[in-house]
């Protein structure tokens, strides 16, 4: 006789919101959420460091600009121990953060205001990991320098150099330059690099707003193409054109991106 499923024990978090009104918000959707179990919260990261060494939490929501220590030094600190670090959702009031939480390994990202159906979606991409691989941590402790560094280039608006994505329980980087096309999946962008596929969740326009637009281009609402891999383009129906890769690959742009390809080629020559 088959043994009934078990219910997963909730994921165990903790809030570190300075804004009292975002932490009540945060406090009120874990509390609802029988998924999470909310073990403690506080304002400022010296408070938030206790907090992660005295409950070891699976879950941290984290706002990146904190009194007493930021939302990078508390992980820094967090991880200088050696201790496991628990999965991150940064929550910030800017956008352009947002790309660089996921090159930390970010589970997810809140922007502030955020609704309670973005929160419901964060909450799945968690329990989701948690299933998918349990010991696996939310950031490499080493790559929080590397961000930090990228936290400067986005104040310049440069382009990022480097991506970011898991690989077997591993966060490894991935030069941009390498990258052949980008591919929407919903909220999750597929990177096609070296005959390989990668995920990084987070949004296909959010992302191309944070790299080259003079060697980006998209095509179409789903596929955007780096034009240092394109062989040739060839035309089809009605006026928009196949974009052939270097791989071989071939990508169907639509009328919009079409146009786009013809001016950004025509600025290339």
């Amino acid at each position: 006789m088959s043994l009934p499923d078990v219910a997963a024990a909730p994921l165990r978090a903790v809030i570190v919101e300075d804004e009292p009104l975002a932490r009540v918000q945060l406090r009120d959707l874990v509390l609802a959420t029988t998924q999470l179990a909310l073990v403690g919260e506080c304002d400022n990261g010296r408070d938030a460091l206790a907090l992660i060494a005295t409950h070891r939490p699976d879950v941290l929501f984290l706002d990146i600009h904190l009194p007493e220590l930021d939302g990078l030094q508390v992980l820094e600190r967090a991880g200088a121990s050696g201790a496991a670090l628990p999965q991150v959702v940064f929550t910030t009031a800017y956008d352009a953060y947002a790309v660089h939480a996921f090159e930390l390994g970010a589970a997810d990202y809140l922007v502030k205001p955020f609704t309670r159906e973005r929160f419901t979606r964060a909450v799945a991409r968690l329990t989701r990991a948690a299933k998918t691989d349990p010991t696996a941590t939310s950031a490499d402790a080493p790559l929080v320098g590397r961000v930090r560094e990228l936290y400067g280039q986005s104040a310049t608006g440069a382009p990022l150099q480097h991506l970011y994505v898991r690989e077997r329980g591993r966060v490894r980087p991935i030069a941009v330059w390498t990258i052949e096309r980008l591919e929407a999946d919903d909220d999750y962008v597929v990177l096609v690099a070296n005959g390989a596929r990668h995920l990084l969740t987070v949004p296909l326009g959010e992302l191309l707003d944070r790299l080259d637009g003079s060697r980006w281009v998209r095509i179409h609402r789903s596929h955007a193409v780096n034009l240092d891999h394109v062989r040739a383009l060839l035309p089809q129906d009605a006026g928009r054109w196949a974009v052939v890769m270097q791989s071989g690959e071939k990508v169907l742009a639509s009328r919009t991106g079409t146009r786009q390809l013809r001016e950004s080629m025509g600025r290339r020559r």
